[in-house]
């Protein structure tokens, strides 16, 4: 199956820091090229209070950029009770809170912090019926007893799980309290045996496919500043793996990131 293939579909980029300032001396190019290889939007997730305002701007700059705002995990010294009233207020032009979550691989973190954070948005999410999306690195089952115990129940969707890595087991808990699942550059990894048969073993109709650009580059771009033209790269891998067409995995991608984030229509596959 050819990347080139892509060119002529419809892919939607449902993970990706395009406020980064690593993008700041080129972003247009990037953009532009993005699109030239089918990339129809792309999801924006904040992830301290001080980019909300930034991405703002860039959806209204970049045709099919679609805002969120949320407070990360793994930036608690950023964050104040006060930016959780600044999230509320922002949330009528987000399509989901975000990025939020726990992370469990700095010793350092402070988990109590992360919890508090991570506790409160998920209430937010709940009076304001918006999805999460969540970053849960080394604390699935963590941000798993968190997720049942807030008991959302968005009929569309309650979040998704961003850069999956835990275990298949997992994947359908998170599945079952109705969540998606996304994965992105490091399933082109041939050697990544674990989250390849993740997305093997794992139903098109619960998965998403991300860049997470500028961070985690796909195989063939190992080393260098990921791009959002590379998400066909993620697709492709996806197919291969699925023993399925490019056209049924970006479709399903794009169907479930449409149905989760409320985003136009207009954005499905060949339409």
């Amino acid at each position: 199956m050819s990347v080139a293939h892509l060119v002529n579909s419809r892919i939607i980029d449902t993970h990706i820091h395009f406020d980064d300032d690593r993008f700041d001396p080129d972003r247009a190019s990037i953009y532009q090229s993005a699109r030239s290889q089918g990339v129809c939007a792309m999801v924006v997730p904040a992830t301290i209070e001080s980019r909300f305002t930034k991405i703002q701007h860039l959806a209204t700059q970049y045709p099919g950029v679609f805002p969120t705002a949320g407070l990360h995990p793994m930036f608690c010294d950023h964050h104040l009770p006060a930016h959780l009233d600044t999230l509320a207020q922002t949330l009528h032009n987000c399509v989901a809170i975000g990025e939020c979550g726990l992370d469990k691989s700095d010793q350092q973190t402070d988990l109590k912090q992360q919890r508090f954070y991570f506790g409160a948005q998920l209430e937010l999410a709940k009076t304001a019926s918006k999805p999460l999306i969540i970053h849960a690195r080394n604390a699935v089952e963590d941000v798993l007893l968190m997720l049942k115990t807030a008991a959302l129940s968005r009929t569309s969707g309650n979040g998704v799980i961003h850069s999956f890595n835990g275990s298949l087991q997992q994947a359908h808990r998170l599945i079952d309290l109705n969540y998606r699942i996304s994965f992105g550059g490091p399933i082109t990894y041939p050697g990544a045996r674990k989250l390849r048969g993740l997305v093997e073993s794992l139903p098109l109709e619960a998965m998403m496919f991300e860049t997470d650009a500028p961070d985690q580059p796909g195989h063939a771009q190992r080393g260098m500043r990921n791009e959002p033209r590379w998400i066909n790269q993620v697709i492709t891998s996806a197919a291969e793996l699925k023993q399925s067409t490019i056209t049924q995995v970006a479709s399903a991608s794009n169907k479930n990131a449409i149905s989760l984030f409320d985003l136009p229509e207009s954005l499905l596959l060949g339409s």
